[in-house]
């Protein structure tokens, strides 16, 4: 029997509410893991952070799991063992430093690289463009490439 395609998915976090990233994600985590996917992402293992806090660019001090360099290695060793990577940069008013790394990450271990950058997005640069093996304009588009991936 095969084993199922690991994904990470990613999306900026900075200056949005524990609240609100955690609904985003647990609804997209139980869209992939609905398509056969073994999914992972930052908040994994993250239960104890605060519902009412603020994430902001740079680790929590006394969280050993929100440390600078805690999140900087975890999430590189999550990218290091994926199949898949899944940015979705929809709504970002400022660039993603941590996403921008992520994306650099898998790619560099051949990870196959999908990112959802909107017309007029700030992630619209070279780098990233060139990082991401396919661009979608949407979060959806993004769903039913993964649904029919996981398919085959």
């Amino acid at each position: 029997m095969n084993r199922p395609l690991s994904i990470y998915l990613a999306r900026p976090i900075s200056g949005r509410t524990y609240h609100e990233i955690s609904e985003w994600y647990n609804a997209n985590v139980s869209k992939l893991r609905s398509f056969g996917y073994s999914v992972f992402h930052p908040l994994t293992g993250k239960n104890q952070m605060r519902p009412e806090m603020e994430f902001k660019a740079h680790g929590v001090k006394g969280k050993p799991v929100a440390t600078n360099h805690a999140i900087s290695e975890r999430d590189r060793w999550m990218c290091s063992r994926i199949d898949v990577l899944l940015v979705d940069f929809t709504g970002s008013e400022h660039v993603s430093i941590g996403c921008c790394m992520e994306l650099a990450m898998a790619s560099y271990v051949g990870a196959h690289t999908i990112a959802v950058i909107p017309t007029g997005n700030v992630h619209q640069h070279a780098f990233i463009l060139e990082a991401a093996d396919i661009v979608f304009e949407t979060l959806n588009e993004a769903m039913e490439y993964l649904q029919q991936l996981s398919e085959n």
